[in-house]
């Protein structure tokens, strides 16, 4: 299987870059190979690869920057998408995209299934269903696995900032009226790795539509900020103390409901992910491990 696979260095992407390797040659690039805000650049690498599946990792996931650059996000958001769907379909590819619950105003009681009318509180969200309602204008094969509060053992993310400040702070005050599911990017990009694995392009292909793919359960932000300083503990004492979204306010405004149900993956794919506590203890393992090798007392942990 030939694989293109866009923002190899994210969260997602670099994941994806080791989670596929096992499945046939896998050509990765970044934002230094192909300059995603200018859209016009992409089509001759796609038609220079030509693979049977492309798999989009790269996007602008700067929510709150989002607010005072929406031309920038909508470019990598929604226009590089659109170009990729059109020269996925040109070569017969499968097109694999990742989507945001940020598609959502967060109003539902219940967690949100794809049939759900979008309506984004944000630019980022805006120009997220921007790129989703391109890739089903266009009509190739595709597939789009929306996620939320997507985490890894490197990069800039929650998980991260939340470990840095245990250390620095007595007390923490962090958002707990806001619920979704913290998804790590290894989870997910096993999932990714496991549908072409176990059904192949052409399956997928058939099946091609919109499905929700995060970690079981829910939490907020509150929430997964305790389970990460109990993670941490007896190092991080420090306090977290919940509090409303009016009192932490951000450029961006944010869904109060995130939860998105993952039924129909696991229905029409076979396909579930780990719950979001125990993705988050194995990537808190990896995190632990590394520390261990950097001050030479612990080898490396299999993958």
């Amino acid at each position: 299987m030939k694989i293109l696979l866009t923002g190899k260095s994210g969260q997602v992407g670099w994941e994806l870059a080791h989670t596929l390797a096992p499945l046939g040659e896998v050509i990765a690039i970044d934002r230094e190979d192909v300059d995603f805000a200018v859209p016009d650049r992409i089509a001759p690498v796609v038609r220079s690869v030509r693979p049977e599946v492309l798999i989009n990792a790269a996007a602008y996931t700067a929510v709150d920057r989002a607010e005072s650059e929406p031309d920038t996000a909508y470019a990598i958001n929604a226009a590089a998408v659109a170009v990729l769907a059109e020269e996925a379909q040109r070569v017969g590819a499968l097109f694999v995209h990742y989507s945001t619950d940020y598609v959502f105003d967060g109003t539902k009681d219940a967690p949100y299934i794809e049939e759900d009318r979008p309506n984004p509180l944000n630019a980022y969200g805006r120009t997220k269903l921007a790129g989703e309602q391109a890739i089903r204008d266009i009509g190739g094969a595709h597939l789009i696995l929306r996620t939320s509060w997507v985490y890894s053992d490197r990069g800039s993310n929650f998980l991260l900032t939340i470990r840095r400040l245990l250390q620095e702070k007595r007390e923490l005050r962090v958002v707990s009226d806001q619920i979704g599911a913290p998804t790590c990017a290894r989870g997910l990009a096993d999932a990714t790795a496991e549908l072409l694995r176990r059904h192949g392009a052409a399956a997928l292909g058939d099946a091609s539509g919109i499905y929700h793919a995060t970690t079981s359960g829910s939490t907020s932000w509150h929430g997964f900020a305790r389970e990460i300083a109990r993670l941490e503990r007896p190092e991080s004492p420090a306090r977290i103390v919940p509090i409303a979204s009016s009192e932490y306010p951000t450029p961006a405004q944010r869904p109060k409901n995130s939860r998105l149900s993952n039924e129909k993956l696991q229905r029409d794919l076979g396909i579930a992910l780990p719950k979001w506590e125990a993705c988050l203890e194995t990537c808190h393992a990896t995190l632990r491990a590394r520390a261990g090798r950097e001050a030479g007392t612990n080898p490396d942990p299999p993958r």
